[in-house]
């Protein structure tokens, strides 16, 4: 690829989540085809930390949300963007689309993209009507219920035209040769997984309300909640007030999915909303059922009663319901991880993903 198609990834996000976990697969598989591709990643990040250990061109960059207000640091950024002769960028968060979005203007720079992946309603705010009429030429969302948020509270902000829906992809045969130890269990025990940022938007406290049905119930079960965050002490002690110790355990931080997917039997998501449960999927292809509630964009992954169920929003007596046949009927712990593992391999491939991207830049450049 010529100098003068550069792509660029811009997303400086301190945090790892699904968002930056697009952008680093995204520009690894660009470099691997041969495009000339920059990423600029926060300091210290996640991202940065794994782009040290790649072959892909990048640079560190602090960005707060006042950073659009720093008039130095805009001009600086677009010289270096004019330098580089960027083709293409695609931005990731609110703050990157404000500061690095006008950078780009500044600098001429052809196709200014915004990766949308979160499922809620923007703003219909005198600065975004400015972002998105004047300064961003296109949008990739992850989800058609992503797209449909970004018009909800103005009609006109961004024509719907330019939206291109781009479902994310996991990489099955990594997936499937990564090495795992399988945990001995009680027999009869139902396992229920859950792995998420220990968040308000993750609503894990469900999970403790779950609990205490499933033992009312006299099902013998445990919950095993993965990942870290500002609610974890505050949850921990829910479960220890409701004396619920032996029947959730926090695992922490999640390094090695395939062996935590590997030691449940069913996967329960108890997000608000999501922009695309990357987990569900991931729990798909390791052929585990899938529950959550008909929220945002679950709908687009889960095939409602073949691939998993969609529970009415918040409703967990009907969640318990469906954990309690599955207790009663083993058997359909198979037959459903089975259908869920073919719609992972139809729909949400990260070569199909990838694919979709790369013709969608291809007609840009």
């Amino acid at each position: 690829m010529s100098a003068n198609k550069v792509i660029c990834f811009f997303n400086t996000s301190k945090t790892w989540g699904g968002g930056e976990k697009w952008h680093y697969e995204m520009a690894a598989q660009m470099t691997k085809n041969e495009y000339s591709v920059v990423v600029f990643s926060a300091k210290n990040s996640e991202l940065s930390k794994r782009l040290k250990s790649s072959n892909i061109k990048f640079f560190e960059l602090n960005v707060s949300n006042l950073s659009f207000l720093n008039l130095f640091k805009i001009l600086k950024i677009s010289r270096l963007f004019k330098m580089m002769k960027i083709n293409t960028i695609i931005l990731n968060l609110s703050s990157d689309l404000k500061f690095a979005g006008i950078c780009a203007k500044i600098a001429k720079i052809k196709n200014i993209i915004y990766r949308r992946g979160s499922a809620i309603p923007i703003k219909n705010s005198l600065l975004n009507k400015f972002l998105f009429r004047k300064i961003l030429t296109g949008i990739i969302a992850n989800t058609e219920e992503t797209k449909k948020t970004i018009n909800q509270k103005n009609n006109k902000l961004f024509s719907k035209d330019k939206i291109k829906v781009i479902y994310n992809g996991i990489d099955i045969d990594n997936l499937d040769k990564q090495l795992f130890k399988k945990e001995t269990k009680q027999q009869n025990q139902i396992i229920i997984g859950n792995i998420g940022r220990l968040v308000k938007q993750k609503a894990q406290f469900y999970l403790i309300e779950l609990a205490k049905i499933l033992k009312n119930k006299k099902i013998n079960f445990k919950i095993i909640i993965g990942g870290e965050g500002k609610l974890e002490n505050e949850l921990k002690i829910l479960v220890k007030n409701a004396h619920l110790e032996n029947e959730i355990v926090f695992s922490g931080f999640v390094s090695n999915i395939k062996e935590f997917l590997e030691n449940i039997d069913i996967f329960v998501l108890t997000s608000i909303w999501e922009g695309f449960g990357y987990v569900l999927v991931e729990a798909m292809a390791c052929k585990k059922p899938v529950l959550a509630f008909n929220v945002s964009s679950n709908p687009e992954i889960i095939k409602n009663n073949e691939t998993g169920f969609l529970v009415q929003p918040f409703d967990i007596e009907q969640l318990a319901d469906k954990i309690e046949m599955f207790s009663i009927n083993r058997n359909l712990i198979e037959e459903i991880g089975i259908k869920a593992r073919q719609s992972v391999e139809n729909y949400f491939t990260f070569q199909k993903s990838f694919n979709e991207f790369e013709q969608f830049i291809k007609q840009l450049i």
